[in-house]
């Protein structure tokens, strides 16, 4: 039975459960502009009655506040995480695409670029016809031929420092995942030290949440919560949670525990022209690759890897049809021409998920010119039973990137260059100097020791086939060793203008040293023969630029669509859990006026015992 002042014991819970919800309110107010923060609810009941025998048999006993909880919606979280992944991925592939566009931006003089430099280096090759003698013109030509290499020295250089850039990049969210592992399994901590004992840790929730948005924009992430149960009793909660994050199905984060992921530098290179130290990323605890290519993964991780490793899904791959000790013959279904050939002189190649050393490697040419297989020299012998049980297996080296990025550009102007100058040289190759000596390869590749490949051990005809007597190996003297790194002009022609075939022996002979029958075949070279995906040699920016414009601007439509979503989404969470300053200053109000009312009862009742104990007393 309630005492005498059980209408005081109401009131009083009035007071103090309008206090709390004041007190709610203002913590609100005070971080409206707080990052992550979610709105705090002061949740109330009515206590529990009391009986007092009497025929109504029970009477209220006032209000209290059972919990504080932060407004939050699961669905709109778990939809934010799923969208943030995208975002991230068109937005940080976009950036770097953008960057790309720009090497190979052709605005005529004020910013030359292919078309404007190879039509200059044609325009002084056809000023030959008119007097191949005259060293003036000559120097012009070979001046022009040196722009036109630099620019490819430029435009190739700058890929190779987004290379590394990227690269970079990818251990620096490596990092962030790894930081945001450990802050998730600490706060996890955290809250659960809180929440045995009864409490809501609703503001340490609220930064492990904003420690997930922030790394589901790096990597797609699930994240679970279950309570945390009476083993011998499974439904008696005991206050606890197991939280649980994973990567791509992966388990990053288990309550308390975390695993890491370890960037580690690649031994070899996969393409020819990859910078050195690019990273594998794998998981630390184990050894094993992250699999930064599986079709489920997204982010600004995987665009980093499709900049940085994008293939256009075109790097070497093959069927084994003969393996005899340490070496390996393939048939190739990719890289089939020397032109296309972007594999490093020596690397990994991958058979049947092992993984294999080759120090080298030959390719035999069939009647037409093409690459009819490989032969790898692996690092270590087979034994006979590997040796019979990769026969037939599928073999690659590097991954299949489906998308266009770094090694892909650098790969088309390795296609590119390789077609040309061993088409020009072709045409030098028939004709004499002016000192009367057989020409040589005009266009070369530079070695770093400053000696050059003049592709002695690759005969190509002016049509453009590869002798198939020709011997094609990783050391051979052939174009396989030129790229837009080294491609360059012969250094006994920019020495001397005279080193330049216009005519044959026989025409220099004779002394008509203004002959130029070979520079007139040699014209038709800027756009009447086809050697580059269809086209002619003028047609190669247009190729390019038009597979940079296509990805680039699909980049911008998908990046655009996500970002809208991702609006949409955080107007649905902020409708949930957001501070919104009107609502809770009426709010303030409504508290104030039950506030008010309550301590008016509290008077009231104070001026009804003093009445019952002073008034009527004895």
């Amino acid at each position: 039975m309630p005492s005498t002042f059980f209408g005081l014991n109401i009131a009083s819970s009035a007071v103090s459960s309008f206090q709390a919800a004041i007190n709610t309110s203002g913590n609100n107010i005070s971080n409206v502009q707080t990052k992550g923060y979610s709105k705090q609810v002061a949740n109330r009941q009515a206590a529990e009655a009391l009986r007092v025998n009497q025929k109504y048999g029970t009477t209220g006993a006032g209000v209290t506040t059972v919990s504080i909880t932060s407004a939050r919606n699961a669905y709109y979280d778990v939809k934010y995480w799923e969208n943030q992944s995208s975002v991230g991925h068109f937005e940080t592939k976009l950036s770097y695409l953008n960057q790309i566009e720009n090497y190979y931006v052709d605005d005529g003089a004020a910013n030359p670029g292919f078309s404007t430099l190879f039509a200059n280096m044609f325009n002084q090759l056809n000023a030959l016809t008119s007097a191949d003698g005259d060293d003036n013109r000559r120097k012009n030509f070979i001046s022009e031929a040196q722009i036109f290499t630099n620019y490819f020295h430029n435009v190739s250089n700058g890929l190779s420092k987004l290379q590394k850039d990227c690269n970079d990049q990818i251990k620096t969210l490596v990092e962030s995942i790894n930081s945001s592992a450990e802050k998730i399994a600490a706060l996890t901590k955290q809250i659960n030290s809180i929440e045995l004992q009864g409490g809501i840790a609703n503001e340490l929730r609220d930064q492990r949440a904003l420690v997930i948005d922030e790394l589901a924009k790096i990597v797609p992430i699930t994240a679970e919560e279950s309570p945390v149960t009476n083993s011998h009793y499974p439904d008696m909660y005991v206050g606890g949670t197991n939280y649980i994050v994973k990567l791509d199905g992966e388990t990053l984060v288990d309550t308390f525990e975390y695993r890491t992921l370890d960037c580690i530098p690649r031994e070899n290179k996969v393409n020819q022209t990859d910078v050195e130290g690019l990273y594998n990323v794998v998981w630390a605890d184990t050894g094993m690759k992250f699999n930064i290519n599986a079709t489920s993964m997204d982010g600004s991780l995987r665009a980093l890897l499709e900049i940085r490793d994008g293939n256009n899904a075109e790097n070497f791959q093959g069927e084994v049809t003969k393996a005899v000790g340490s070496r390996v013959t393939i048939k190739p279904s990719t890289m089939n021409t020397v032109e296309s050939m972007t594999m490093a002189d020596e690397g990994i190649i991958t058979i049947k998920n092992k993984e294999y050393k080759y120090t080298g490697f030959e390719a035999k040419l069939d009647a037409d010119g093409n690459i009819e297989s490989y032969t790898f020299q692996l690092e270590k012998m087979l034994d006979s039973t590997t040796a019979k049980d990769v026969l037939g297996k599928q073999a690659k080296i590097g991954e299949s990137v489906d998308s266009m990025g770094i090694p892909y550009y650098m790969g088309q102007m390795s296609e590119f260059l390789r077609a040309f100058s061993s088409r020009f040289n072709a045409y030098q190759l028939e004709g004499a100097d002016l000192n009367g000596d057989p020409m040589g390869a005009f266009f070369i590749a530079s070695k770093y020791d400053g000696t050059e490949f003049d592709f002695k051990d690759q005969t190509v005809s002016k049509d453009g086939v590869t002798d198939a007597a020709s011997v094609i190996s990783s050391t051979s003297n052939s174009y396989y060793q030129l790229t837009a790194l080294n491609f360059n002009v012969a250094d006994a022609s920019v020495r001397d203008s005279a080193i330049f075939a216009t005519t044959t022996a026989d025409m220099i002979a004779q002394g008509k040293i203004d002959a130029h029958d070979i520079v007139d075949a040699m014209l038709a070279l800027q756009s009447d023969v086809k050697m580059f995906r269809g086209g002619s040699a003028k047609d190669f920016l247009h190729c390019i630029y038009s597979d940079i414009s296509i990805d680039t601007e699909k980049s911008q439509v998908f990046m655009d669509n996500y970002t809208d979503i991702a609006s949409t989404i955080t107007n649905q969470r902020l409708s949930v859990s957001g501070v919104d300053e009107d609502e809770e200053a009426l709010d303030l109000v409504k508290f104030q006026n039950a506030y008010n009312l309550a301590a008016r009862m509290i008077q009231c009742m104070s001026e009804m015992y003093d009445k019952l104990i002073n008034g009527t007393g004895v």
